[in-house]
């Protein structure tokens, strides 16, 4: 099944949101249509997360992540990374990574087994990944 939103009259969803197998990251902002989408139908299969990342709104450019790890970006503030531990299921791993390339979600395309990475990544950021 495949629902239409938008956030904020934007329709890039995916610069906003970041969704795995099991978890979902929505920012903080007044867009309840948005949430509603998400939480209407993912919330009886896995939960539905509302957070920011360095204290943006676009979330999938910022971080990746699958049902085992999420990366966030160095901008990610202590308080974020907290409430992002204290949310998560206790499965999924969380590092914060020091990376030049900070937009995260626009240099690594991955899913549950493989990770593709821009050329420039620092080998540290891939190490990471690698164990997250």
């Amino acid at each position: 099944m495949a629902l239409r939103t938008q956030f904020q009259n934007s329709s890039d969803i995916g610069v906003f949101a970041k969704l795995t197998n099991s978890y979902c990251l929505v920012p903080i902002a007044e867009c309840e249509a948005f949430y509603s989408v998400f939480e209407g139908e993912l919330a009886d299969v896995i939960k539905v997360i509302h957070t920011t990342v360095g204290g943006c709104r676009i979330l999938g450019r910022l971080c990746v992540g699958n049902k085992n790890g999420l990366l966030l970006p160095n901008s990610t503030t202590d308080k974020e990374l907290q409430h992002l531990r204290n949310s998560l299921p206790s499965s999924v791993k969380i590092a914060r990574v020091e990376e030049r390339l900070s937009a995260l979600g626009n240099v690594i395309a991955c899913n549950d087994y493989v990770a593709l990475v821009h050329p420039d990544l620092d080998r540290e950021t891939e190490e990471v990944l690698a164990d997250t």
